[in-house]
């Protein structure tokens, strides 16, 4: 069984076009490295409801959640009370996070400051020691900030927890159209109904006009499901593989 994830990308920026989303795109690429499966993006606005409707459902469906966003000192970073109130848990300050924030700020550290140090009841902390600020994780559910710079280096930090068997990439060049070779994909999915097989346009090159993506966990089973591809296709129309 592949380890399946869900992101939840929350702010209202990202909503209003105020920002371009950077997060999930980073995500996506990490985590199928690692040999994790995403089964959904949501982007949601920072509305307690939402939040915790979202990652009460995103918990249950998925092994691993990640949220991005909306956990900083000021009056839109809800993060935090969402989760918690869909989880069915109560919002506390944790000693160890008020701990690294009153070092942190010293004599200047104030109500807003404190704020970070919340965390829904029963929560975890993650990347200890390598992290100055750890990764707050409620069951399944990992928390991270929403700033694309901090976001990855929290990620680096605890990364090879989600480590799977990795994904196995065979990619098909062909010069033919979509519509020529239809046919023959849908064959092979028949064969290989495992087989994660994508077909990818691609209009301004003069080498091939498709890229076909075929992966699997089983490298035997690829190169089965590669071969009969292979073969299923005119041989003119095969510019090259990798």
């Amino acid at each position: 069984m592949t380890t399946t994830a869900g992101i939840l990308i929350i702010g209202n920026e990202i909503l209003s076009g105020k920002v371009q989303d950077a997060n999930s795109p980073y995500l996506c690429r990490e985590l199928r490295a690692l040999g994790v499966e995403i089964k959904r993006i949501s982007v949601i606005p920072d509305d307690v409801d939402v939040i915790a409707k979202e990652a009460a459902t995103f918990s249950s469906a998925y092994d691993i959640v990640i949220t991005t966003g909306g956990v900083g000192p000021t009056h839109d970073d809800v993060t935090i009370e969402g989760i918690a109130k869909g989880l069915g848990r109560q919002v506390i300050s944790h000693p160890d996070l008020e701990r690294v924030l009153r070092t942190l700020y010293g004599g200047k550290v104030n109500r807003a400051h404190l704020r970070m140090a919340q965390v829904p009841e029963g929560a975890e902390l993650f990347g200890q020691p390598d992290l100055v600020f750890p990764v707050v994780v409620l069951k399944n559910i990992y928390i991270f900030p929403g700033v694309p710079e901090i976001l990855r280096q929290k990620f680096d930090g605890i990364k090879e927890r989600f480590r799977d068997a990795p994904f196995y990439l065979k990619k098909v060049f062909v010069t033919a159209g979509e519509g020529s070779i239809a046919e023959h994909l849908n064959a092979v999915m028949r064969e290989y109904p495992a087989l994660l097989l994508g077909s990818y346009p691609e209009l301004n090159n003069p080498e091939y006009r498709v890229i076909l993506t075929l992966e699997s966990k089983d490298p035997a089973y690829l190169d089965k499901a590669l071969s009969r591809l292979v073969n299923l296709l005119p041989a003119t129309s095969i510019a090259r593989v990798e």
